[in-house]
């Protein structure tokens, strides 16, 4: 096994476990969709932020985005909270508003600029080892590795810091709010980071593997795990087998790697749906011992 392939395989489970452990709290917090909005909608952010630096490595990319992810959530609500449109109309609404500003923007003016749709949809970690960072002239490694590790420590120090304030806003925001937890700033603060960790991931994996690693890890998680942290760490270690067994089967059959990953995602949430222990579809109907 080369060294690529190795660095492909921990760049894809970073990612998967960076993705999965918020992802956690918007299963919990039935807002699986958000995701695929702000996942979509940063790309706006993006944009704007290298029409203001003209430079595609600059932080205010990311900063962009995640301002974006805000407001994107921000709409959301506000459409909500009129009450004449459902949660899932207005995420319906805001998302393809924002992208197709996004799309054209970069088709009237970007034209020229490696700024991909197709590639930031997709993304293609096959790329990911050749962007390589130098530290005085040695070789350190592939950017993205660095990108994804500093965006999955940032995820678990949030989520370590504010772990009963997430659980019990998840749970039970009205007492949250009683506590004086303020869950409404907690919730901003938590989409902020799931705008962070989107576009982070954009270079290496692209949005649809950024949404496959959110939602369908603690997805299969939910129906492995009576508690909270036994989720979170059923949904990072599905993440992981879903990465590195798929980067094989698009080994194997010479696929999309993006595609291949997803494809092991969705398989393996099919397997818990199906054979969880005791919310298993399959085990449900097995017939009750007497």
């Amino acid at each position: 096994m080369s060294l690529a392939h190795i660095e492909i395989q921990m760049i894809a489970a970073l990612v998967a476990t960076a993705c999965a452990l918020p992802g956690v709290f918007l299963v919990l917090r039935r807002m699986a969709m958000m995701s695929d909005a702000i996942s979509h909608t940063v790309l706006l952010g993006i944009v704007l932020a290298f029409f203001l630096t003209k430079s595609l490595t600059s932080p205010l990319l990311i900063v962009g985005a995640a301002l974006t992810g805000v407001l994107t959530v921000s709409l959301v609500e506000l459409l909500t909270r009129t009450q004449l449109v459902r949660e899932d109309a207005a995420i319906g609404l805001v998302f393809p508003a924002l992208f197709s500003i996004a799309i054209l923007l970069i088709t009237r003016f970007a034209g020229n600029v490696h700024l991909d749709v197709d590639a930031v949809l997709l993304g293609e970690l096959a790329f990911a080892p050749f962007n390589r960072i130098q530290i005085f002239g040695v070789d350190a490694g592939p950017a993205g590795l660095y990108v994804s590790g500093g965006i999955l420590v940032l995820n678990v120090l949030f989520i370590a810091i504010f772990y009963k304030e997430l659980k019990l806003a998840t749970f039970d925001p009205a007492l949250a709010a009683a506590l004086g937890f303020a869950p409404g700033v907690l919730h901003y603060a938590f989409m902020t980071l799931v705008s962070v960790t989107a576009v982070g991931a954009f270079d290496a994996v692209g949005s649809v593997l950024v949404v496959a690693f959110m939602i369908a890890p603690p997805a299969a998680a939910y129906l492995l795990a009576d508690r909270l942290s036994h989720m979170l760490i059923y949904a990072a270690a599905i993440g992981v087998l879903s990465a590195v067994s798929g980067y094989w089967l698009a080994y194997a059959l010479d696929a999309s790697i993006a595609g291949s990953m997803a494809t092991m995602a969705g398989a393996i949430f099919l397997a818990c749906y199906l054979f969880a222990p005791t919310r298993g579809v399959m085990t449900q109907r097995r017939p009750v011992k007497t």
